[in-house]
């Protein structure tokens, strides 16, 4: 089995009565990760514990197959960070402070101006790169964000909402960007609440509810020859019953049936199963249940 990227043991954080972080397993495989949650599930705390900036309160993390409490310092310079707030100096340029920021990393002084010119140009920033931050649209700002935090080439890059703040067409760009980064072979842990933007971006999810695992697995495929989903109108008792009289498996969630088999035709049988039932339909498809309507379904089994 391939080493995780990530890895915790009954890690648990706590501020005073509240627990941030309960008891949370995980393994995380190298590509681009969702890390999706309200806010208060834990994203945030969990990004600082994984770059050492907090202690945990038991329990373990690793990166790299590395403990974390081993030697943070050196685990940092292999990590990239963006932060979610407002973190950028308004009186310097974006050229000056990604080529500080690649200096703290510790890129020589000769060569870090190179190498924050060209990262500055692969988030688009390359024309606007000797004007001052402060002057920055928040679209600028985040791109600004999001070239410190890779100009140094590091193996995993931790991302906190990144696409927070912009607009519609700001956040497509930064989704486009994040989706980049894989070229480079440099991973991604990308933390959200939006949970269509991990769905563009992702290859795999995690997601947090009041500081537990929910789930932690690959992003299925949008569509598949085999599951056939439908929303109905009322109740879909009827439909259901029919369905599982059938042979099928029959999953629901609200007024969504999705019907999976790997042997017999699927969308023949749903629509025999319509009619005979008399169920009305409002849409049909090879998968009507988005990533929210799993977090809903994943909150909902988790809570019970």
């Amino acid at each position: 089995m391939t080493r995780p990227l990530i890895a915790t043991n009954d890690l648990r954080k706590s501020f005073g009565n509240i627990e941030a972080l309960d008891g949370v397993d995980l393994e995380i495989p190298t590509g681009v990760t969702g890390l999706v949650g309200a806010n208060g599930a834990g994203k945030t705390t969990l990004i600082r514990l994984l770059l050492g900036l907090t202690k945990p309160t038991g329990g373990g993390v690793s990166v790299f197959g590395v403990p974390v409490k081993s030697d943070p310092v050196a685990l940092r310079a292999r990590i990239g960070y963006m932060p979610e707030g407002a973190c950028l100096p308004a009186d310097q340029t974006a050229a000056d402070f990604v080529a500080f920021a690649a200096e703290l990393a510790g890129i020589p002084a000769a060569d870090s101006r190179r190498r924050a010119s060209e990262t500055l140009f692969l988030v688009g920033l390359h024309e606007e790169r000797f004007r001052y931050i402060g002057g920055f649209s928040t679209g600028m700002q985040q791109r600004v964000k999001l070239a410190q935090s890779i100009v140094h080439d590091p193996e995993l890059v931790l991302l906190d909402e990144p696409a927070s703040g912009l607009d519609p067409q700001g956040r497509d760009q930064m989704l486009e960007l994040i989706s980049r980064l894989d070229d480079f072979d440099i991973n991604v842990l990308f933390s959200s609440h939006i949970l269509d933007d991990i769905e563009q971006t992702c290859e795999w999810v995690v997601m947090l509810d009041q500081g537990k695992v929910i789930r932690s697995s690959p992003l299925e495929p949008a569509t598949s020859g085999d599951e056939i989903s439908v929303e109905v109108f009322g109740s879909s008792d009827a439909l259901a019953a029919a369905l599982e009289a059938q042979g099928v498996t029959v999953t629901r969630q609200s007024s969504i049936v999705t019907v999976r088999s790997n042997e017999a035709d699927v969308y023949n049988l749903v629509l025999a199963a319509l009619v005979s039932t008399s169920t009305p339909v409002r849409r049909m498809g090879a998968s009507l249940m988005t990533l929210e309507d799993q977090f809903l379904a994943a909150s909902e089994v988790h809570n019970e």
